[in-house]
């Protein structure tokens, strides 16, 4: 992890209120992710993305690597991402991993992250995972229409991605579109807020932003352990 140290904004036995953000690829997560940092501060809000703990496979080859399913939950490192929010909960900072989708592979360098009181946690499986929703305070499911975010997806991965018409069509077919129905869509239940439409919700974004502030206002005492039957 590189850059000067940070003091941790935590105060003395507080702890971060935690957001889940979820929704299908390109639901528009990212754009409210983004405007809520940007218009809460830095310095409130930290954001992690749940698509930069793809694991690293050097072991696979080019052609095996493209072959991964990467639209299914076994495809990321969740337990990482756990053990970083415990560590952003306990004050200290972490080293997030960077993903290279061109070579799906992980970059040497990481991207330092410092505690704050509000972790914005975003990636279309957040909500699929039943460890990192009890970690949440707050679950969001942003909505969009399906054809909208196929071609919000297509843009994308050509590019940002460098990828082809061909193999982005084929990906979507292959898995995208069935880990979606399978994984991403019954996440739907869990959530407390959801956002329809996507980053056009002027309105949906703006009560997001007010409960971020809100959060943001007084420090939170520590987690309760929690149940028995929850653990279970």
């Amino acid at each position: 992890m590189s850059g000067p140290a940070e003091p941790p904004s935590l105060p003395p036995g507080g702890r971060p209120f935690v957001i889940g953000l979820a929704g299908g690829t390109c639901s528009g997560k990212t754009t409210i992710a983004s405007a809520v940092v940007e218009q809460a501060g830095p310095e409130r809000v930290a954001l992690i993305a749940h698509d930069a703990y793809y694991r690293h496979r050097p072991d696979l080859t080019w052609e095996e690597r493209t072959r991964v399913n990467y639209d299914h939950p076994d495809s990321l490192e969740t337990e990482l991402l756990l053990a970083h929010l415990a560590a952003l909960a306990d004050g200290q900072p972490i080293a997030q991993p960077a993903y290279d989708f061109t070579r799906h592979l992980r970059r040497d360098e990481t991207t330092p992250v410092f505690p704050r009181p509000v972790i914005l946690l975003e990636g279309i499986l957040v909500l699929a995972d039943a460890e990192l929703r009890r970690a949440m305070d707050l679950k969001v499911f942003v909505d969009a229409d399906p054809d909208i975010r196929a071609l919000r997806r297509v843009s994308r991965d050509i590019r940002e991605r460098g990828r082809s018409l061909e193999s982005v069509v084929s990906q979507y077919r292959a898995t995208v579109r069935p880990m979606h129905l399978r994984f991403v869509e019954p996440s739907r239940r869990c959530t407390d807020l959801i956002i329809p439409r996507g980053g056009d919700n002027r309105m949906a974004q703006e009560a997001l932003l007010a409960i971020v502030r809100e959060a943001t206002a007084r420090p939170r005492p520590a987690r309760p352990a929690p149940a028995a039957e929850e653990r279970g």
